[in-house]
């Protein structure tokens, strides 16, 4: 057979030019990133939570492509269970007929979510925040929604309505008519409840951008607060959620707290197909479904295929089989641990936060002189710059993958796939103890690298 396509032929034909293609052809901005700071790796292979260089040395992934590799990449059960669908040539996206696997993936969902009822399965998760918007304004006839300062819940135009953080909004208005307030702040949403035009109280449980999670009895509080007022509970649990924190939901640590609308995506796609989920109750799925005339009032295009049922069935199942919440709930703990022995060592250390296997490390202003003058130098530059400087030598000199939480923030996140083990542990924490030992020995490598971040960051003001 003449011609044909090729892939395996087209990576090795043309792999080498992937960041000339992206910077020619995608945003230009993120090659000219990685370039500066040092990211800008040949990476062949990955199996789990490493991945391989072109040189075929090993790589520690503590981002998990910031949470969507909950089971790391390439489980071998969720691989199958694609290449059997795959197979099996089935009358995918007909429209106009019920399939068995999206029934199927929402009973096994709703069965971690026993007082939800039913499943709008979507693409990602900007759009099962987009859905659920849509559901709420629907359903309780109420044009405004409110979320926290600091939220991201993604960067769609809804979504982006109800992101907390300004640099991602500007330049993006009009957006809806939505309100932020602080998190833990019950008085604030109060205040807003009685304007009585609230649709719904958007929340993640723990926030993504510098790793806060809700204060203890906040949830809960809110939840009451919204149900006197008629308005809806929605729990943004697209990276929360899936184990990721040491339980199924992030909401689920605290007693009592039943959200009226839960978003879920990442993980569920086992890392290979988009998959986003809203989960709801019966009576606003009815009304906002209400009549055959409104049968598709809301539906997405590849939403329910079969790939991505498929794999968010062999993900769920994996879960179980290999009790991966418990496994997350315990190497997190030990993982929290064994940072939280080193804050009193370090004076830059500040704190370490969060759940499960969703962490933060805060950096803050030393006590000692010396230290105190070169922390001074990068706040007056940029705030951010010690934690980058931070992440580059654990990628660079350790082959450990982590991420600033945010820009401006002094904090790293860890978000390692769920199935790190105790070596893993032993590895990340070696290795940010020989980091934290060269910055706070006041010289070398890494204060260059410093001052080389204050001249990049001075020079683009």
């Amino acid at each position: 057979m003449k011609g044909g396509f090729d892939l395996r032929a087209l990576l090795s034909e043309r792999g080498g030019e992937r960041y000339e293609l992206h910077a020619r052809y995608l945003n230009p901005q993120l090659p000219r990133m990685l370039h500066t700071i040092g990211f800008d790796k040949v990476y062949e292979r990955a199996e789990g939570a490493h991945f391989w260089d072109a040189d075929g040395v090993d790589h520690l992934d503590m981002l998990a492509g910031f949470g969507v590799m909950g089971l790391g990449r390439h489980h071998p059960v969720v691989r199958k269970a694609l290449h059997d669908v795959l197979d099996a040539g089935l009358a995918d996206l007909t429209r106009f007929d019920c399939q068995p696997l999206p029934g199927l993936l929402a009973e096994k969902l709703l069965t971690h979510s026993p007082h939800l009822d039913r499943v709008f399965f979507g693409n990602s998760g900007t759009e099962a925040v987009e859905t659920a918007l849509k559901f709420a304004r629907y359903a309780t006839g109420r044009p405004r929604v409110l979320y926290c300062h600091h939220a991201f819940h993604g960067l769609t135009t809804g979504s982006l309505s109800v992101n907390g953080e300004q640099g991602f909004r500007e330049g993006f208005d009009p957006l809806l008519p939505d309100t932020a307030i602080a998190l833990g702040d019950l008085d604030a949403l109060e205040r807003e409840l009685r304007r009585g035009d609230v649709a719904a109280f958007v929340v993640e449980p723990i926030q993504g951008k510098g790793v806060h999670e809700a204060p203890p009895g906040f949830l809960r509080g809110a939840q009451e607060l919204l149900r006197r007022h008629g308005a809806l509970l929605v729990a943004d649990e697209v990276q929360t959620g899936l184990g990721r924190t040491g339980d199924f939901y992030a909401y689920q640590h605290e007693e009592g707290v039943e959200p009226d609308l839960v978003c879920v995506a990442k993980a569920l796609s086992g890392g290979y197909v988009p998959v986003g989920a809203t989960l709801g109750k019966d009576w606003i799925f009815k009304k906002v479904y209400s009549s055959m005339d409104r049968v598709l009032v809301h539906s997405a295009s590849f939403g329910s295929n079969a790939q991505a049922m498929a794999a968010g069935l062999a993900v769920l199942s994996v879960m179980e089989d290999e009790d991966t919440v418990a496994h997350a709930r315990r190497i997190g703990d030990l993982l929290s641990g064994r940072l939280k022995e080193l804050v009193p060592r370090y004076e830059l250390l500040h704190e370490i936060r969060g759940r499960g296997l969703m962490i933060g490390i805060e950096f803050g202003r030393p006590s000692s002189l010396g230290l105190r003058g070169r922390w001074t130098m990068l706040q007056a530059a940029r705030k951010g710059l010690f934690a980058q400087m931070v992440v580059v030598p654990l990628l660079q000199r350790h082959r450990i993958l982590t991420q600033v939480s945010g820009d401006h923030l002094e904090v790293i996140k860890l978000i390692p796939p769920l199935i790190i083990d105790e070596a893993d542990v032993d590895r990340f924490v070696t290795a940010f103890t020989a980091v934290m030992d060269d910055a706070h020995g006041g010289g070398g490598l890494m204060w260059d690298f410093g001052r080389t971040l204050v001249k990049q960051a001075v020079a683009q003001r």
